[in-house]
Order: C-alpha cells, then sequence, then structure tokens
C-alpha cells in the first residue's frame, strides 16, 4: 500500500502486476508450456526451434487468416459451453449441436430458395433452433427426471451426430462422388468474405457481436443476475423464488444455440458444403471447453483464452511441419493447462479452508 499527498491508501502497481502474474491461468499455461518443453526435450526435439514454429505456424506466412477463421467456431463453442456453465450446468453435447446446427443450415439454403441476405438469416436461425433444441432436451432430463446436464447432453450427442451423417450421406448427399458432402451451397447463402480473405467471412463480426451480447447480458441484466444466482446455489437460488428448471432448461438451450450457429457459420463458409466429419474432426467442442476452465469461467476473459488455445491449436500444424514435432502435442499441452487449472484451483481452496 502506498499514501497520497492528500492522504488516500492506494495499491502499489506492483502488488496489481503480481497478481496477474500469479493468475491460475497464466501459471497453468506457463507450467504446460515448461512440461511440453520437457516431453520434447526428453524426445530430442528443441524447444527452442518448436515454439516459434508453432507461432509462425499460426500467424506467419499468411497463415494469420485460416487462424482467425478457426477462432469463430472455437469462440462459439467456448460460449456453448460457458453459458450454462454460469448456471451451473455442464453442456458436453457440443459436437451433436455442432452437427446438427451444421445440417441443418446446409438443409436450409440447398432446399429452400430465399432471395438475398434471407437466404444467409434463415440457414442461421434454422441452425439455431435445431441446436437449441438439441440442447434443450437435456433440460426437462435433469429437473424432471434427475438426469444431470452433463450425462444427458452427452446421451443426445451421440445420435445427433450420427443423425447429421445419414442425412449428408444420403438425402442431401452429392451424387457421384466418394466423399459425404453436400452439394455446393447457392452463392446466396454463402457467408461474404472480409477483406479479400478467402477464409474469413462475416462470421467473425457476428460471433463477435454474438458474444458482446452475451457479456452485456450476463453483467448488466436481472436474467444474468439470476443465473449467476442458479450457479452459485441451486438451494439457495431456489429458496429465494427463483424458477430454477427454467432457467436451468433457458441455459442449456442457449449453449446449444450458440453450438447450432457455430455449425452453420462453418458450413457457410469455405468450402461452402457440408462434410461428414469436418466439424468434429478439429476439436472445436473440447478446445471451448478448455477456453472457459482456463478463464475459471470469467466472461471477459474466455474470448482471450479462446484466441489462445486457436493459436495453440493452428500452431501445431506448423510445429509438426517445420520442427517434427507431432501435431498431438498441442492437444498434451490443452490437457496439461486442465490439468493445471484444476490443481490449482483446489490449492486454492485447500488454502482457503
Amino acid at each position: 500500500m502506498s499514501v497520497t499527498a492528500d492522504g488516500v491508501r492506494t495499491r502499489r502497481p506492483r502488488n496489481a502486476l503480481r497478481r496477474v502474474v500469479l493468475a491460475p491461468p497464466v501459471l497453468a499455461v506457463a507450467g504446460a508450456a515448461l512440461l511440453g518443453a520437457l516431453v520434447m526435450a526428453a524426445a530430442g526435439v528443441s524447444p527452442g526451434t518448436a515454439y516459434p514454429a508453432l507461432v509462425r505456424g499460426a500467424i506467419g506466412g499468411g497463415n494469420l487468416s485460416y487462424t482467425i477463421a478457426s477462432y469463430v467456431p472455437t469462440l462459439g463453442m467456448a460460449l456453448a459451453f460457458a453459458i450454462p456453465f454460469r448456471a451451473g450446468e455442464f453442456n458436453l453435447g457440443g459436437d451433436g449441436q455442432l452437427t446438427l446446427g451444421g445440417i441443418t443450415a446446409a438443409a436450409v439454403a440447398l432446399k429452400m430458395p430465399l432471395p438475398g441476405v434471407l437466404a444467409v438469416a434463415g440457414a442461421l436461425v434454422a441452425a439455431v433452433l435445431a441446436g437449441a433444441l438439441t440442447a434443450g432436451i437435456s433440460g426437462p432430463l435433469a429437473t424432471r427426471l434427475g438426469l444431470p446436464a452433463i450425462v444427458g447432453t452427452l446421451l443426445i450427442s451421440t445420435p445427433a451426430t450420427a443423425l447429421a451423417s445419414y442425412l449428408v450421406r444420403f438425402p442431401l448427399a452429392e451424387k457421384g462422388t466418394g466423399i459425404a458432402e453436400t452439394p455446393l451451397l447457392p452463392e446466396r447463402a454463402q457467408l461474404p468474405p472480409l477483406g479479400g480473405s478467402e477464409y474469413v467471412t462475416a462470421g467473425l463480426p457476428i460471433i463477435l457481436l454474438v458474444t458482446l451480447a452475451w457479456l452485456w447480458v450476463d453483467g448488466g441484466t436481472v436474467l444474468g443476475y439470476e443465473i449467476r444466482a442458479l450457479g452459485a446455489g441451486r438451494e439457495f437460488a431456489r429458496y429465494g423464488g427463483l424458477p430454477v428448471a427454467r432457467l436451468a432448461t433457458s441455459s442449456l438451450a442457449a449453449g446449444g444455440a450458440l453450438a447450432g450457429l457455430s455449425g452453420a457459420l462453418i458450413v457457410l463458409a469455405q468450402p461452402y458444403r457440408y462434410v461428414d466429419g469436418a466439424l468434429t474432426s478439429p476439436g472445436y467442442t473440447f478446445t471451448g471447453v478448455a477456453a472457459v476452465l482456463l478463464a475459471a469461467g470469467r466472461p471477459r476473459a474466455v474470448p482471450v483464452t479462446a484466441a489462445l488455445l486457436t493459436v495453440l491449436q493452428v500452431g501445431g500444424e506448423g510445429m509438426e511441419r517445420d520442427a517434427g514435432v507431432p501435431g498431438q502435442l498441442t492437444q498434451v499441452l490443452e490437457g496439461l493447462i486442465i490439468v493445471l487449472v484444476a490443481v490449482l484451483a483446489t490449492a486454492r481452496r485447500l488454502r482457503r479452508s
């Protein structure tokens, strides 16, 4: 503490800097980087070569636009987990919601000849509704039948993904090709590119606007307060007269809506078609969950941690190409980050008790 000329006590900037440096997310990332370096050294790879290659693979050599394009669904899936997480619910069925949103957007774009901007808007709205319905089903299962949402969302995800796979292989399949994919979407249903980029589309401002809307609802509305109160203590919220079942179901449906939107933003962008497995293979769901946990559930930190993990995920390909380090190491680093976040959170609780 320091005292100003008028007698007001203020905290030293050094203390604020120390709090930032010792914050659990920062410690987790630093610890994971150190452990990753030890793994590389044991494998005979120089960390001084691998980590710069990772950064170049994400932002160098024209890769930045691809990284930004990958950030859109990563942030979307982070929101799909973060919104129910604020209410104390765990939405782990993101893959099913993502794929159903994507295939629904493709179906609307192909089968409903809407004019102009309505083609994109109709596909996005349909995907949002599909994702919300897929996730919202787990709400009544949890509140009325006692099946935890973490289980219900996972159980629903598998048949949802299988349904999307069936639709792209049969009713919506492009004929005469050995790949399970839909025909090319009509130009009117394609998201317009930004700045002449091949990969970055209008999906970027859409997901950023949705993120800002969530931050406003979470921190500046009665609904946001009620959701936070539910997450802080379900029995306390019930005792306070809050509609626990409705809030839990609504938060899960909102998370599913964001997952469905993310699927649509992928399909309506390059290569402008739904390809079976292309939405789930990059691991957007797991990366989104990791981003929220790394942010310790703090809404304002989620976009930042999602960007960090996107760089890590995309840069892994460059690290494998330039440094000969398997790209799977980035998944190991993500796992280490989550483990270290959990360890630090547990240590903090034990120190307080």
